[in-house]
């Protein structure tokens, strides 16, 4: 499906507070965008926001930073958070293909949550999944002290693939359930895709991997 371009997004996305500009500056030093010391989690493929948004607004105590490849997604995001009351100062936001991650962080990121990643069901397009070697291999250059991955998808290929991959990469797999409504876990914190499958009935995998 071709993305929907929004006039003026990218003028909208400069313009916030939230966005981070040329974020590869601030490698090995965002407790100081920050201003703390406090943990940094990242969400990659944060769509139009209501995952990351909502869980800054949850835990205080903790940073975020919400990461999208496209300026007409990041853009919806921005117009949620002026609606916001109050300033969440505990988020950023950055536009930014994954594959560049490991220029942007170093030895700084606690968790990385991975939601409704793009499958990319082809078997030649396997390295472009979020969880192949090419982006775990990546992502251990970002994190403080241990590996932490929290993945959610609809997609059981998708899914699946992940476990394995995991695995081959030294992670303990702490959780792997094939439906999290089931869970009634409390602490779960939906994002739009999710909150619409759940409308119909669509069964949510989740894993949380460590390392």
């Amino acid at each position: 499906m071709r993305l929907k371009k929004v006039k003026g997004a990218m003028e909208k996305v400069e313009s916030s507070k939230y966005y981070v500009n040329s974020p590869t500056k601030n490698k090995g030093i965002w407790k100081d965008v920050f201003k703390n010391e406090n943990p940094i989690h990242i969400e990659i493929g944060m769509g139009k926001g209501n995952f990351i948004i909502n869980m800054a607004k949850k835990h205080p105590e903790i940073n975020f930073i919400g990461i999208e490849m496209y300026d007409s997604v990041l853009v919806r995001a921005i117009q949620s958070l002026e609606n916001e009351k109050n300033e969440i100062v505990n988020l950023k936001l950055l536009l930014l293909d994954a594959i560049n991650i490991d220029t942007v962080f170093d030895k700084e990121i606690e968790v990385l949550y991975l939601n409704f990643s793009d499958p990319w069901p082809k078997a030649k397009h396997a390295k472009r999944r979020l969880t192949s070697q090419v982006f775990l291999d990546k992502y251990d250059t970002i994190f403080k002290d241990k590996n932490t991955i929290i993945q959610k998808t609809d997609n059981i290929d998708l899914f699946n693939f992940s476990v394995e991959m995991l695995k081959e990469k030294g992670y303990n797999l702490i959780e792997v359930t094939n439906d999290l409504q089931a869970l009634n876990d409390e602490d779960n914190v939906l994002t739009e895709y999710e909150a619409k499958f759940m409308e119909k009935d669509i069964k949510i995998n989740r894993l949380k991997a460590i390392k």
